[in-house]
């Protein structure tokens, strides 16, 4: 640690009175570069930015290069990243020497070695043109700073470049400002020099143009001064409005202010954030995961509010709201965890991002659970149009965020306007995999038969809107999640007192009985005339990724899929017994084909552990359901398992695609040892935390503290647990036990417990 960190970690030691100042603070711990190499799918970015801020900031690395760790080129470092995981907008460079916006000349070598890293801020050397480049961030603003004192060449400059078409204008050698198209939508920028360079010119089509002004495609703008020896800072103001907004934005948040002064207050925020959750016991490398997994968290929903407007791309107008706009999300995902301790952490926040969903609804005429900058239809969709879009996966999930939130006491959202969005997506909309808008044939047929029909394997699909080639129809899943999200509106129906859609919905929420097959023990896909498919095979079952009849795993993962009816899903596997064995036999039992082949097949089932991938979501909650059949320690087994195998503090450290933020919220649950399995009912399951002791923050200043003196990789076995002093005599806490504050004191051991919660375990489970 260089002289300055170590001044930065003690003021923020001493700001945030920290217990145990020579311990690192929980910021100290995050390492961006974590998941920067995937195990088969796609990497995360290392972002700089500010908790739920607009503006996510990262280096422009190898183009095409999946494992962006793995990259030694630097070819710019990103205005902003408006919509998750979907690229960049404007980019800017520091080089030296004659000015050029050739790609390779214009880049830089680096070395992982040679850069700093932390949420708040990146800092690393551009080692061709000896240039130190650094950048940190406010809720709108990007402020970067080269240091040009020992660059190589007798020139110091700024590149600007953009990726798609827009409109660039310079003036005073020192300001910068336009806009990027983002499909329909723009991102202004509004960019400051804090010094004025002698000269400064534009460019299209890759070579210098006259003049100040240039629009069009690849077009750039750039900066050069023969003088400069010192460094030289850059402020962005980032806006969806318009370039005054911007610049408005960085007037406000940073213009009177030094590169350091906003880099350490956006440490300073960050360690308020991460540090609502304090773990003391455990590794170093444990706690490196954790709260890099806690930093992930705190990336979506965005908030996209520019003082009280905000653009939104559902209607593609700006609007006027006191009330923050929250967009950014990808529900299929992170309805199953991520919205979860979202309402533990900071449940006013909930509440705004399910107003903004309402407001979705009312501009877009649909409810999103895939919502950007820009509707997904929009960029991608041939068939976009005021009554049919594109929309990523399946299922109607927003409903569960909704329904878990009124379960949870967060009321305060216009709940009608959102329950009447919810109801038309389910029962007027479309439920074919990604896509939105009216029903269609097959929609018709899932609300008159109750599932979802499917092809026999090589079947063509008659209906042009249906994708035929990837994505397919997914049917079994498709009729398994909507079962689940009619169960979720039906609760939010029963809390509105519409007593009429409440009976409707339950009674579809039992649709997934219609697809269980007790020949097989599977769910699986019948066609339209109520034939079972045959053949089908529930470990390849059809098309890339099982999915003619599921969503991206397959049949033996899906089996376990109805997070709103466990007990009937333990009845229709035999008892908890069989159920258990069903279990134990799914993380066991490898694929019947070679391992290698199995995953060119099955490529989103990363993290395979038998047939289970605990990278992927609809795994997600499988490990915790032996609690629910009574084989209480095997969930503590397989937890702790999953959580030291396929996590990690490497840069291959996660196990699949981090969907934003749902993987690492598994990781953050599992180490404190509980998780929502069905976060709507308000109910947590149990396993053996990771730390010694576990302290979260919650609002109106209580504490909810979670005690393991023993915790240790041996001691994963839960032998009691007291909830404020009583004993627990079933491995489950609600949300009303977290939130109300209090102590829950684990003794833990090293061998299994096979009669802790009230003996209530089968003899013969004792396997």
């Amino acid at each position: 640690m260089n002289i300055v960190q170590t001044i930065s970690a003690a003021f923020v030691c001493m700001l945030t009175v920290l217990p145990g100042c020579s311990k690192k603070s929980p910021g100290e711990y995050v390492d961006p570069n974590i998941g920067g190499v995937a195990p088969l799918l796609t990497t995360v970015m290392p972002q700089v930015h500010r908790p739920h801020s607009m503006v996510r900031v990262f280096p422009v690395t190898e183009p095409g290069l999946s494992d962006v760790y793995f990259s030694d080129r630097i070819y710019g470092i990103i205005l902003n990243m408006p919509r998750y995981r979907s690229g960049y907008t404007t980019s800017i460079m520091a080089t030296s020497g004659n000015v050029s916006f050739d790609r390779k000349e214009s880049s830089s070598w680096y070395d992982h070695g040679a850069e700093e890293l932390h949420p708040w801020y990146h800092g690393v050397m551009l080692e061709d043109t000896g240039i130190w480049a650094e950048w940190t961030t406010t809720e709108r603003c990007a402020y970067y700073r080269f240091d040009f004192s020992k660059a190589k060449g007798d020139k110091s400059n700024i590149l600007f470049r953009t990726a798609a078409d827009g409109e660039m204008t310079i003036e005073d050698n020192r300001i910068i400002y336009g806009w990027e198209s983002v499909d329909y939508a723009r991102q202004y920028f509004y960019a400051v020099s804090d010094h004025k360079f002698e000269t400064s010119g534009i460019m299209a089509d890759d070579t210098p143009a006259t003049g100040n002004h240039v629009s069009g495609k690849s077009i750039g703008a750039w900066l050069s001064d023969s003088s400069l020896k010192s460094k030289a800072g850059i402020k962005v103001g980032i806006s969806y409005i318009s370039i005054e907004q911007a610049k408005a934005n960085l007037e406000a948040e940073c213009a009177d202010m030094a590169f350091d002064q906003v880099k350490d207050d956006s440490h300073r925020i960050w360690e308020a954030r991460l540090g609502k959750i304090r773990v003391k016991g455990g590794s170093e490398r444990e706690k490196r995961i954790f709260y890099t997994s806690l930093y992930r968290t705190e990336e979506r929903m965005v908030c996209q509010s520019e003082g009280d407007r905000y653009y939104s791309g559902f209607d593609k107008k700006v609007h006027t709201d006191t009330i923050p706009f929250y967009n950014d999300d990808w529900a299929w995902d992170t309805y199953r965890n991520l919205h979860a301790l979202g309402f533990i952490l900071d449940p006013e926040r909930k509440a705004h991002e399910l107003q903004s969903f309402a407001r979705m609804y009312r501009q877009w005429g649909w409810v999103p659970q895939f919502p950007e900058l820009t509707e997904w239809g929009g960029d991608w969709f041939q068939g976009a149009s005021a009554d049919w879009h594109g929309e990523p996966m399946i299922g109607n999930h927003v409903a569960s965020i909704m329904a878990e939130a009124i379960r949870k006491g967060i009321t305060g959202f216009d709940m009608e306007t959102l329950y009447e969005g919810l109801r038309k997506n389910a029962l007027e909309g479309t439920l074919i995999p990604w896509r939105s808008g009216k029903a269609r044939e097959p929609d018709l047929f899932y609300h008159k038969n109750g599932y979802f029909p499917a092809l026999a394997p090589g079947e063509q699909e008659p209906y042009s809107y249906i994708d035929d080639g990837w994505e397919k129809r997914q049917a079994v899943s498709v009729t398994l999640e909507h079962s689940y999200d009619d169960w979720c509106l039906a609760q939010v129906a029963g809390y509105l007192g519409k007593e009429e859609d409440y009976k409707l919905l339950m009674q579809r929420s039992r649709n997934y009985l219609k697809l269980w097959n007790p020949e097989t023990g599977y769910f699986a896909p019948k066609d339209a005339s109520g034939r079972w498919i045959e053949p089908f095979d529930p470990e390849l079952c059809d098309g890339y990724g099982a999915r003619s009849y599921f969503a991206e795993v397959n049949a033996c993962v899906h089996a376990f899929h109805v997070q709103h009816d466990i007990p009937g899903l333990i009845d229709l596997m035999g008892g908890p017994e069989k159920f258990v064995g069903r279990l134990d036999d799914v993380y066991t039992s490898g694929p019947e084909i070679s391992k290698w082949k199995f995953m060119g097949r099955m490529p989103d089932a990363t993290g395979l552990q038998g047939l289970i991938p605990a990278g992927n979501e609809p795994a997600f909650h499988i490990p915790w359901l032996y609690n629910y059949a009574g084989a209480y320690w095997k969930t503590q087994h397989r937890v702790r398992q999953i959580a030291e195998i396929w996590f990690d503090d490497r840069p291959g450290g996660l196990s699949g695609d981090e969907d934003g933020g749902a993987l690492c919220a598994w990781y953050v649950f599992a180490a404190m040892g509980f998780y929502p399995v069905n976060p709507v009912s308000g109910e947590y399951t149990l396993s053996s935390p990771i730390f010694k002791e576990i302290e979260i923050e919650l609002p109106d200043k209580k504490t909810f503290r979670i005690s393991a003196p023993d915790a240790s990789p041996e001691n994963k076995y839960i032998k009691s647990v007291r909830l404020n002093g009583k004993e627990l005599e079933t491995p489950f806490i609600s949300h009303e036990d977290i939130m109300n504050g209090g102590t829950l004191d684990f003794e833990l051991t090293d061998k299994p417990c096979y009669n802790c919660f009230s003996g209530q375990v089968v003899e013969q489970q004792k396997q």
